[in-house]
């Protein structure tokens, strides 16, 4: 009979517990992976205990203040605090987004956090990002041009034309498309993702750029765009709403229209 389990160094085992201050009125329980690739020891899950009460009501804010007072070695990225940078992407109660955008009201139970799935782990909940960069370069994302700009002006398009990139390029390149979908988990290696995808459109569909047929030619791949079988986790966990799922379809119905 087949046995469905981990490798032994990757079981997640329990971890330490902080509990909350003396006179907390509002106590709630983050349930947060750690692990440290120095210590040659298993992943754990560390519950900390935090006054709700001295603190914002974002999860980040939580995460902040359990480094900040409660235990230093705690490793994830933030930056901006206001959904646009991407950097504090994590799957928080079983879901990938971002952890300045979620209030820890909004969650049942204990908030259970863990970094992005499926990529190799720097330091708790931060995960390697280095191949999901390196295929965003891959497509090439800026203006491809043959015509000289206009010397007097800006290289110029429509509203129509310029609405057609709004959402696309919209994307924060947080990573939660790609590593809610089922496809990258298994290809990633050679299936370029939905983030990468919903870039390469933005080029796409750019009435300026002039490098199309090109652009096409790179993706016309039975894994780089074709691994896309639209199931939706992409479109469901983008925490900017944007839907790279029609951006890959879209993409399909180019090359079949080049086709014929």
């Amino acid at each position: 009979m087949a046995k469905f389990r981990l490798p032994a160094n990757s079981r997640i085992r329990k971890g330490r517990h902080f509990p909350a201050a003396d006179g907390a009125a509002n106590a709630r329980r983050f349930v947060v992976y750690r692990y440290n690739p120095d210590n040659g020891e298993n992943p754990c899950m560390d519950t900390y205990e935090v006054d709700m009460n001295s603190c914002g009501p974002m999860v980040l804010d939580a995460l902040i203040k359990i480094k900040n007072e409660i235990d230093p070695s705690l490793t994830f990225r933030r930056s901006c605090r206001e959904g646009i940078c991407g950097s504090c992407a994590m799957n928080i109660d079983g879901s990938n987004t971002l952890a300045c955008t979620v209030t820890a009201d909004s969650i049942k139970g204990d908030v259970k956090i863990y970094p992005l799935p499926h990529l190799a782990v720097v330091k708790d909940l931060v995960p390697d990002l280095t191949n999901f960069y390196a295929q965003y370069a891959s497509i090439k994302p800026w203006l491809q041009t043959r015509t000289p700009p206009p010397p007097d002006r800006e290289q110029l398009q429509s509203k129509a034309d310029q609405e057609k990139i709004d959402e696309p390029a919209a994307c924060i390149l947080c990573a939660c498309c790609s590593t809610s979908c089922p496809s990258y988990w298994w290809n990633s290696d050679r299936y370029l993702g939905p983030a990468a995808l919903l870039a390469a459109y933005r080029w796409l569909v750019d009435s300026r750029d002039e490098a199309t047929g090109e652009r096409l030619d790179d993706l016309e791949d039975p894994f780089r765009l074709y691994r896309c079988h639209t199931i939706m986790n992409c479109t469901n966990t983008c925490p900017k709403g944007l839907n790279p799922a029609r951006a890959i379809a879209e993409t399909k119905k180019m090359l079949a229209e080049r086709r014929h």
